[in-house]
């Protein structure tokens, strides 16, 4: 089952269209107004996008090229009356799926419907490791027993009213967990409506959430209908709760307990039916507990805790996220050529702590994607810091610069200066080779060079057999 957006400035043809997508088993969002539906278009997270306009003009080609902007990997199937061969190759450059003339046979539509669907597919790698269809787009990634539990979870209560406390550090994915949760619920076909309650000073975030009467206050030219009223028999996600002032608090709650909201500068309660899902990036309980939140609040929003957790108590994911963000990284490169990692850059991912967590790591990989040679990306391609915490964790040491090589023994003034270059050199690389544990090819690595030099130079030198460096750790 897929969720598919219906543009349509004809209601009429929308419901056709909306009834053979129920008819193969899929679920149809219609909007008559283009500009109604792309803004709300992140919200809904469709997987496909079927557009259509009575002008059959340019008009055709925005509400495409719009789309694809917001959303490059959902296909989208435009029907026009542009019948001219330029008009069909303008749209397949805009990046249309496929291209429809009117009028509009249902059959044909249909056999687009499942194309379109099925090419799609192979956007996302195949793997039992996300939340399944017909689950959330938006590619929870894991195999690790904690992501497992939590898809469980999401499992148990996604078709529940509950309201739902999502924990985690920022960047762990918090705001796709509370899209799975609605796209797994039975509102899924309604909107999904997120704000971060730390991007807004307080009275705009009060406007933002509950709305605003005219001339409420200075600037409040027109009315304005609050995001909870746009969420509508939907879902609200309230993201980095644990910024918002007490007297918001103390209006949440209010909105919570009886299930109505008051606009700004108005008297009048508006009944609202919105499932709430919060999510705090600090540990609330503890600020709770500390006075810097509401007790009777957060035990409202808590009624099921969801802890995402950090990307360093799930390294065995790690792997799987960086072939998911290579694949998704080739769908925006110009050769749209997957890379690949050796074998050292994938132990330098495995090996860092990722402190920015999953959103690190993406960025990383795409940083690492743009820098590659040749489609394979080595560990020079990885961002520095990356780099130095792969050595740590081999050897539990950095080299040392070469002055402190060389002032850690008297200096042997009167002798040659190539003798003491040449003696740095090959404490240098015995140190780094004690380090790396006695693994030549690593050694080599590390020091840049290749292993035929770094063999010639144990020769030259004289130094002792890589075996008994070894056996000294």
């Amino acid at each position: 089952m897929a969720r598919v957006l219906i543009i349509d400035d004809d209601p009429a043809m929308a419901q056709v269209m909306s009834a053979l997508c129920t008819e193969v088993g899929h679920t149809a969002i219609t909007y008559s107004s283009a500009s109604k539906a792309l803004k709300l278009l992140m919200s809904h997270a469709p997987q496909l996008v079927i557009t259509q306009s009575n002008a059959g003009n340019g008009s055709d080609l925005e509400v495409l090229k719009a789309c694809r902007a917001s959303l490059p990997h959902v296909p989208v199937i435009l029907i026009t009356g542009n019948k001219s061969v330029s008009g069909a190759v303008a749209a397949m450059r805009a990046g249309a799926a496929d291209y429809i003339l009117k009028p509009l046979h249902m059959g044909d539509l249909k056999e687009a419907i499942q194309r379109a669907l099925s090419d799609a597919g192979s956007y996302f790698p195949d793997s039992s490791a996300r939340v399944r269809e017909g689950d959330s787009f938006e590619n929870i990634i894991g195999r690790s027993a904690r992501m497992q539990g939590i898809f469980e979870l999401i499992g148990k209560v996604a078709r529940t009213d509950s309201t739902i406390l999502i924990t985690g550090e920022s960047g762990t994915g918090k705001e796709l967990v509370a899209r799975a949760l609605h796209f797994n619920s039975g509102r899924q076909s309604q909107p999904f409506v997120a704000i971060n309650c730390s991007a807004l000073p307080e009275n705009l975030l009060e406007s933002e959430l509950f709305g605003h009467k005219k001339g409420s206050f200075t600037g409040a030219v027109q009315d304005k209908v609050g995001l909870f009223e746009e969420a509508e028999g939907g879902t609200i996600f309230l993201d980095e709760i644990n910024s918002m002032a007490a007297l918001l608090q103390t209006k949440l709650l209010r909105v919570l307990q009886e299930r109505v909201i008051r606009r700004v500068g108005e008297n009048l309660n508006i009944p609202i039916h919105v499932r709430v899902l919060a999510a705090s990036n600090e540990p609330l309980f503890e600020k709770m507990k500390a006075g810097g939140f509401r007790e009777d609040l957060y035990y409202r929003l808590a009624v099921i805790p969801l802890e995402v957790p950090p990307l360093r108590e799930r390294r065995e994911d790690i792997p799987l996220l960086v072939e998911h963000f290579l694949q998704k990284h080739a769908v925006f490169s110009k050769s749209s050529r997957v890379a690949t990692l050796d074998q050292r850059a994938m132990e330098a991912l495995c090996s860092y702590s990722w402190p920015g967590n999953v959103r690190e790591l993406e960025n990383a990989v795409e940083r690492a994607c743009a820098l590659c040679e040749n489609g394979v990306v080595q560990l020079s391609d990885l961002p520095p810091h990356v780099v130095k915490s792969e050595f740590l964790s081999q050897s539990g040491a950095v080299p040392q610069p070469a002055e402190n090589y060389a002032t850690s023994s008297p200096l042997p003034i009167g002798r040659p200066l190539s003798e003491f270059i040449a003696a740095q050199e090959r404490r240098f690389i015995e140190e780094t080779i004690r380090a790396n544990r006695g693994v030549r090819e690593r050694a080599a690595q590390v020091l840049g060079i290749s292993s035929a030099t770094l063999y010639r130079k144990l020769d030259a030198a004289s130094m002792p057999p890589i075996q008994k460096v070894a056996d000294s750790l």
